[in-house]
């Protein structure tokens, strides 16, 4: 198995320390949707029903050693699930997904982004290389999926060639397609494995956009250089595009950024001083909503993920604290913001609905 980046080690280390039970502070909230596998992405179709990116549970195999040295196990336990008028439904099932062998720290459908009615795209992740991916038996992972009204999907892009053939952020290949943003010129993926953002045009054409740096390890455990390992992507009311980042091992405290990207320029660093970020979503007032996956010292403490809002000058307030592996947040059109909880967990995932 070749070498990947030490990027895939941070999306998996997202399941380190998981615990049950959290504690909340900050804003009331009701559970909306509970029993997801693995929550990850969120997003509204332009009816107003939520929907749910469910990584799965991984299944019954092929069971084996991933390039990070985790033992996991494949299946076909990824799903899609939706909440509309009140009642929480599966709406597909059978996607590909591994996971650890309690069902954990699940690998599949990661995000979800909707153009028109009927036009849901979906990240699959893999968090390796070809090689990986054929040891896993699949054949979806590190592509972009089509979701129609009626369930059927088809693939629509492939991010993993894309790294192979171009790997724009050199090193060893490694492809985990994350974020994905879904707009009337085209679809936005961000390769957390890849540390790339791509856009996606109508007939699955792959263009790199930008490529997120390295940062220098500020402590003594680890690589001496930290890898970016971007996850979300949200487009500002300023016509810029957003990107939050996770960052690698060792996870440090106020390592990770928000990025600002226009058009025809580098990315620059909007705010910084995060640790985990998993999610952005842009409110209607211009106020940034961030999730993050953990916060404080390095790895992942359980029980420390949160919602927070950010304002245009970097300043922050913070929403819900307690937060056990958050992964998603989106806002409704009536303001009321969604965020998971128990992201990397089988089984025991939530989405949550703060009202204002």
């Amino acid at each position: 198995m070749k070498t990947v980046r030490v990027a895939s080690i941070a999306l998996s280390g997202i399941g380190f320390l998981t615990l049950a039970g959290s504690a909340f502070a900050q804003s009331p909230y009701e559970v909306v949707m509970s029993g997801l596998d693995n929550p990850r992405g969120l997003a509204f179709a332009p009816n107003g029903a939520l929907y749910v990116a469910e990584a799965g549970r991984g299944g019954p195999g092929p069971c084996l050693v991933s390039p990070i040295g985790e033992p996991r196990c494949a299946g076909r336990t990824g799903a899609i699930s939706r909440l509309w008028m009140g009642q929480q439904s599966r709406v597909l099932g059978g996607l590909e997904s591994h996971a650890l062998p309690d069902g954990s720290s699940a690998s599949g459908p990661n995000d979800i982004s909707f153009q028109g009615v009927g036009g849901a795209y979906i990240t699959m992740g893999l968090g390796g290389d070809e090689e990986w991916k054929a040891a896993l038996g699949a054949t979806a992972a590190g592509k972009v999926i089509k979701m129609a009204a009626s369930g059927r999907w088809k693939v629509v892009a492939d991010i993993l060639h894309h790294e192979v053939t171009h790997n724009p952020a050199g090193g060893a290949v490694d492809s985990n397609p994350f974020g994905v943003l879904a707009e009337p010129g085209g679809r936005l993926v961000v390769d957390a494995g890849g540390n790339s953002l791509s856009s996606v045009a109508a007939n699955g054409r792959v263009e790199t956009l930008a490529v997120f740096p390295t940062k220098p390890n500020p402590t003594p455990v680890g690589p001496p250089q930290v890898e970016a390992v971007p996850t979300a992507v949200a487009r500002g009311s300023d016509g810029a595009l957003y990107v939050g980042q996770l960052t690698g091992f060792p996870f440090v405290q106020g390592l990770a950024s928000i990025y600002r990207l226009m058009p025809g320029h580098d990315p620059v660093v909007h705010c910084g001083g995060f640790k985990a970020i998993m999610d952005l979503a842009f409110g209607a007032d211009g106020s940034l909503y961030v999730v993050e996956n953990a916060t404080g010292g390095l790895f992942f403490a359980p029980n420390t993920g949160q919602l927070s809002r950010v304002a245009p000058d970097c300043s922050r307030q913070i929403v819900l604290s307690g937060l056990n592996r958050p992964t998603a947040v989106a806002v409704g059109a009536d303001g009321a913001v969604y965020v998971t909880n128990h992201g990397v967990t089988a089984g025991a995932g939530q989405v949550l609905k703060i009202t204002p």
